[in-house]
C-alpha cells in the first residue's frame, strides 16, 4: 500500500489505539484473575471496552470494529493457550504485551472495506482510499482484512476471501510419486531420491554488514534523526535477509509439491536444538519450522499427501537397505557402512531413505489391511529401481 501522509498518520494511529487496547484487556484479564479468580470472557471484555473509550478519547476516532477484533486476537491467544495446555497444540505459549518496537505492527477491519482493482484503491473505514498495487485478482466474497506496518516504514494489506472452492482431492500414491526429506545445516534438505540442496545462509552471508550497521546505530545520539535514518538502515538489512529466505523456501516448497504426490518430513525439537550456542545461529538461520509449514499448506492447496514423522521415528543409524541400526555411529561420521549387508551409506541420504519408507509404511498399511505390512527392505528395492527424477527449479 501506497498511503499519502494524512493516511499514513491515521493508519499509525489504529495501529497504536489496537495494540493499546490488547494490552489493556491482558492486564485486565490478568488482574481480575487474580483477584477474583474469574476469567473474563470476550464479551466481558467487549462491554468493559466502552466504559475505557470514555476515559480515553483518542480511541474514539478509530475504527471501533478494530478495536474489538484486537480483543478477540487476545481471545484466540488464550484459546491457543489452554489447546496447548491440554497437548492439542504445542506451538503457541501464555499471551504477551505487546511493544511498540516490534518490526511488525497490524490491525485487523472485519467489514466495511471495499476493494477496486479498477482505480487500484483499497476504501478503508475512517482512512480512506489508499492506493495498492495488487499482486492478483481474486474472485469471492471479502471477509476481513489485515493491515500491516513494518518497521522500515512499508504497510501491506491481506484480505481474507471466501471462494467457496473445496480443497483437491487427495492424489494416489506410490512409491516412486512420494519423496522424504531430511533437513539440516550443512545441506538444507536431503531428498530421498539422492539430491542434496545447498544450504545458502543467508543472515552469515550478511554478518558484517549487519555488524557494521549495529556499530553505526550504537554511536548516534538517541532521539536524533540520524539514528532514526540508521536504526531505518540496520530494519532494511535484516528485512533483506529476510525475504532472501522466505523467497528460498517458498521456491523450494512449490517445486517439491509439484513433483511428488506424498511428501514426509520429520519432526524437529528446535527449542531444544538451538540450546546449543555453537548451532543457535545457524539452527535459527536455517528456519525449518517455517519450510515445514510451507510444505503443509501447499500440501492442501495442491491434493499431496503430507506426513511428519515423530523425531524418534527414523534415524540415520537405521540400515535402509536391510533395517540393522548401528548404534556405534557419531555425529562426526558423514558415512559409515553397514556392518550386515555391507552397503555405504552417506549419513542424510540413508536418513531421507528412512523418512520414506516409514512415511510410506504408515500411508499404505491403513489401504491395504490384507495384504502383508510393507517391510523397510522392500520399499528400499522399490525405490532403488525407480528412483524419482526432480526438474530445475
Amino acid at each position: 500500500m501506497y498511503p499519502n501522509k494524512i493516511q499514513r498518520e491515521r493508519i499509525r494511529k489504529n495501529t497504536d489505539a489496537c495494540r493499546f487496547v490488547y494490552n489493556w484487556a491482558l492486564e485486565t484479564k490478568m488482574r481480575v484473575y487474580d483477584e477474583d479468580g474469574k476469567s473474563l470472557s470476550w464479551y466481558d471484555l467487549n462491554h468493559l471496552l466502552i466504559q475505557l473509550k470514555q476515559d480515553h478519547p483518542f480511541l474514539k476516532h478509530v475504527n471501533s470494529q478494530s478495536l474489538q477484533q484486537a480483543v478477540k486476537r487476545l481471545h484466540l491467544a488464550f484459546k491457543h493457550f489452554f489447546q496447548r495446555a491440554n497437548h492439542d497444540e504445542k506451538r503457541y505459549g501464555y499471551p504477551k504485551f505487546k511493544s511498540r518496537k516490534q518490526h511488525r505492527q497490524s490491525f485487523d477491519i472485519p467489514q466495511f472495506f471495499t476493494v477496486d482493482f479498477d482505480t487500484r484503491r483499497v476504501r478503508l473505514p475512517k482512512i480512506g482510499q489508499v492506493k495498492t498495487v495488487f499482486h492478483r485478482r481474486f474472485e469471492g466474497i471479502p471477509k476481513t482484512c489485515t493491515v500491516v506496518s513494518t518497521n522500515t516504514g512499508k504497510i501491506f494489506i491481506s484480505i481474507v476471501v471466501e471462494d467457496g472452492k473445496s480443497p483437491p482431492r487427495k492424489r494416489r500414491v506410490t512409491t516412486k510419486s512420494s519423496i522424504g526429506i531430511d533437513v539440516g545445516i550443512t545441506t538444507y534438505a536431503t531428498l530421498s531420491g539422492g539430491e542434496k540442496i545447498d544450504n545458502h545462509r543467508h543472515l552469515r552471508c550478511a554478518l558484517m554488514r549487519l555488524r557494521c550497521l549495529h556499530k553505526r546505530l550504537s554511536r548516534k545520539k538517541k532521539g536524533s534523526k540520524n539514528r532514526t535514518k540508521a536504526r531505518l538502515r540496520l530494519a532494511r538489512c535484516y528485512e533483506r535477509v529476510t525475504n532472501q529466505r522466505v523467497d528460498f523456501q517458498q521456491k523450494l516448497s512449490t517445486r517439491l509439491i509439484r513433483e511428488n504426490q506424498a511428501i514426509i518430513m520429520e519432526s524437529l525439537n528446535v527449542q531444544g536444538l538451538i540450546r546449543n550456542r555453537r548451532l543457535a545461529r545457524h539452527i535459527s538461520d536455517a528456519a525449518w519450522a517455517s519450510f515445514h509449514r510451507m510444505l503443509k499448506y501447499k500440501a492442501e492447496w495442491y491434493g499431496v499427501t503430507f506426513i511428519t514423522l515423530g523425531r524418534f521415528e527414523a534415524t540415520s543409524q537405521l540400515c535402509s537397505a536391510c533395517g540393522f541400526k548401528y548404534n556405534a555411529l557419531t555425529l562426526s561420521e558423514k558415512e559409515w557402512t553397514c556392518p550386515k549387508c555391507h552397503k555405504q551409506h552417506d549419513r542424510d541420504s540413508n536418513a531421507a531413505q528412512n523418512i520414506k519408507m516409514i512415511g510410506l509404511r504408515s500411508i499404505m498399511a491403513p489401504r491395504e489391511p490384507r495384504e502383508e505390512p510393507v517391510e523397510l527392505s522392500a520399499l528400499a528395492e522399490a525405490s532403488k529401481q525407480e528412483a524419482p527424477s526432480f526438474r530445475a527449479g
